[in-house]
């Protein structure tokens, strides 16, 4: 997914060209399987808060960095997940998979 590309070149892509609140749920109903988003805080936020994501798949790797953006920002309210999977691959990385949880 990217809102600034006009024409990606790679696979299974997708330009969000409107509103996001709009697009997002649009681009659910119209695709048969997960849709992925690598790296984009901004719109991870935005979904996040308006509970357009299913599912979060977070890899954990063992550096401290001591500085960085967090990861879920600030939210209007608690949003619940379920942990519904745990891996750990090469080089000792966490791979952690939650659920969102609805009507909690």
């Amino acid at each position: 997914m990217s809102s600034t590309l006009q024409d990606p070149a790679w696979n299974n892509s997708t330009v969000l060209k409107g509103d996001v609140l709009t697009e997002v749920p649009a681009l659910k109903q119209q695709i048969d399987g997960d849709i992925v988003i690598a790296g984009s805080f901004q719109l991870v936020h935005e979904l996040i808060e308006h509970d357009l994501v299913d599912e979060l798949r977070l890899k954990i790797f063992p550096v401290v960095l001591g500085a960085g953006a967090r990861l879920f920002g600030q939210a209007s309210d608690t949003k619940p997940l379920r942990l519904a999977g745990t891996q750990t691959l090469e080089g000792g990385i966490a791979y952690l998979t939650y659920q969102a949880v609805r009507n909690a």
